[in-house]
């Protein structure tokens, strides 16, 4: 990741970052440091890596629901290429990037499903738009014309009106517990940085240093 002229101010310091990178930090702490709460809402989008079924890596933009201090939530459909790849392989990777704070966050774990009660919650929060595209967007609907989906989208709301949404019964969530957390911080007078976690069988963290 290149650090670009704009992002100079951002790049030179780190206040979440420990003055001593030998220090051993707790990377769920400085995660939250650079996370939203989960009061805050939805978070930034992330991309979403999984093992393909067919055993290639597949990614694609989602989401970040929540941070819980623990895990990484996120949701989709349960009819989704992901949801079938999650089930076969429980383990996926995110990434997140602030190209602003000169900042990256790759994450890498074990996926297991949310409670009912915290995929509501999720969905409660999301916008009427995203509410309304998890009941719409379907194989069906993409496979029909933009004026087709148009009309589609446009009946849907006509007939639900301004009443609150519950998730369709393919709304599915899901959450990350970290194996290895890798945190990257860009510098504009000195080479990046990567500062990487890995969670023994103990549940206790190393810490190594590697190169931007």
């Amino acid at each position: 990741m290149t650090v670009l002229p704009g992002q100079a101010a951002a790049a030179t310091g780190d206040a979440a970052a420990p003055a001593d990178p030998a220090a051993l930090v707790d990377p769920l702490v400085l995660a939250a440091a650079w996370l939203p709460s989960a009061e805050d809402g939805p978070g930034p989008t992330m991309t979403l890596s999984t093992v393909g079924l067919d055993g290639y890596p597949d990614a694609r933009t989602v989401l970040l629901s929540r941070f819980d201090g623990e895990r990484l939530h996120f949701h989709t459909d349960a009819r989704s290429r992901k949801a079938a790849e999650l089930a076969a392989l429980a383990r996926a990777a995110v990434t997140l990037v602030w190209p602003e704070a000169a900042r990256q966050l790759v994450v890498v774990g074990d996926v297991a499903p949310v409670t009912d009660a915290e995929a509501r919650a999720a969905y409660a929060a999301r916008t009427r738009y995203l509410q309304v595209l998890a009941w719409v967007n379907d194989r069906e609907a993409a496979e029909r014309d933009p004026e087709h989906r148009r009309r589609a989208w446009a009946d849907f709301t006509a007939s639900r009106g301004g009443a609150a949404l519950d998730p369709p019964s393919t709304w599915a969530g899901y959450a990350l517990t970290p194996r290895r957390m890798v945190f990257w911080r860009g510098a504009v007078d000195a080479a990046s940085h990567r500062t990487a976690y890995e969670r023994g069988p103990d549940g206790s963290w190393s810490q190594e240093s590697w190169p931007g």
